[in-house]
């Protein structure tokens, strides 16, 4: 059933529904495990919330997954499943950290950083662009490219780091450090409200991450481009019969989301690890699928998906840590359980409270 609901419903309730099952659910593991779920929720609450630098940490997790949410959501508007942020933030953090190795001998963070986002966002969008050009001009299914350039990229990684960014001294699969005038600066400036944490990664980015969402908004909603792409996603044919250049909205569309995953890697090459390493994303273009439909594809609810997933890998650290019986793994457990609540969205609580409402407006 396909009955329009309201705002409320759709972006609100309907993804607190699915989020209370998967929770109930993963109540019910822990409980078959012998170990009491409301203690798990207090530690999970704890260690993502309770101290400052937990919330540092929740907030470096938050930043990563609010760019590769985005990154899926426009190109969902698009009706493109883009599963290759895995891959984009991998060639982007390339981006990201040729320019800090080429200017932090010259330039403070506040220079280098407009050049590292160039970087991040143009080697993303272009590793974007490739599946949606495959698709639109070759019919190649963007799901299997997308897939399929996620290991292209980490072998990409892997031979440019060896051979061309590898200090020699130096056994890791990784660059040198950068100088420290390349380094994106840590939240100090909350360390008064928060005290703590400055001792956690998070840094600067999320500001980036803030007004992506902004660009994400007003691109979508607010431009003409974005009605041509909502429109070739709520119906291709329709859109062709407009005169809309379906290879354009396409191409430009995964352009702009493997430029969104690409920029990512602002956080942790530029703000935590300060050197170009291997694993980059480190699952967070996966985890970009479950907050995009969580959040329904829209910047706003995007943002509070994204924390949520930040609580859980946080919180889920320390988890693992009060009650060893419950191991990353059981983490793993629970955040799966959320993702596929949020994939079945569409599919389990929609009709039903869409019937509900077509009684109550009768």
């Amino acid at each position: 059933m396909n009955k329009q609901l309201p705002g409320w419903v759709d972006f609100g309730l309907l993804p607190i529904l699915n989020l209370l099952t998967a929770f109930l659910i993963a109540g019910l593991v822990v409980v078959a495990i012998g170990e009491n779920p409301l203690e798990a929720v207090g530690h999970i609450l704890f260690g993502a919330f309770g101290y400052g630098e937990g919330i540092g940490y929740t907030i470096f997790y938050t930043t990563n997954f609010v760019f590769t949410g985005l990154a899926v959501a426009v190109a969902f508007h698009a009706s493109q499943f883009n599963i290759g942020g895995e891959g984009q933030a991998y060639i982007g953090g390339l981006g990201v950290g040729l320019a800090c190795l080429a200017l932090d001998s010259t330039l403070p963070w506040w220079g280098i950083l407009p050049f590292a986002m160039l970087g991040g966002a143009l080697f993303g969008g272009i590793w974007g662009a490739i599946p949606g050009y495959l698709y639109a001009k070759r019919g190649a299914h963007v799901v299997i490219t997308t897939i399929m350039f996620n290991f292209i990229s980490f072998s990409l990684m892997v031979y440019v780091i060896v051979n061309f960014l590898k200090t020699p001294s130096n056994m890791a699969v990784q660059s040198r450090t950068f100088e420290q005038s390349a380094w994106l600066p840590k939240l100090t400036w909350l360390d008064g409200l928060v005290p703590g944490i400055a001792g956690s990664p998070a840094n600067v980015s999320v500001l980036v991450a803030l007004a992506a969402c902004v660009f994400v908004y007003i691109l979508i909603w607010r431009t003409k481009f974005g009605y041509e792409v909502r429109t070739f996603g709520a119906n291709p044919e329709a859109a062709r019969y407009a005169g809309i250049s379906t290879t354009r909205v396409v191409v430009i569309v995964m352009a702009i989301s493997g430029a969104l995953a690409g920029l990512m890697a602002l956080n942790p090459v530029m703000g935590e690890q300060n050197r170009v390493f291997l694993d980059i994303p480190q699952q967070a273009g996966f985890v970009g699928i479950a907050v995009a439909l969580m959040g329904r594809s829209h910047p706003l609810w995007i943002i509070f998906a994204a924390l949520l997933f930040g609580m859980l890998y946080q919180g889920g650290a320390e988890l693992a840590f009060e009650m060893p019986s419950i191991n990353r793994d059981m983490i793993v457990v629970i955040q799966g359980l959320v993702i596929l609540f949020a994939g079945a969205m569409e599919f389990m609580f929609r009709p039903m409270v869409a019937k509900f409402f077509a009684g109550e407006a009768a």
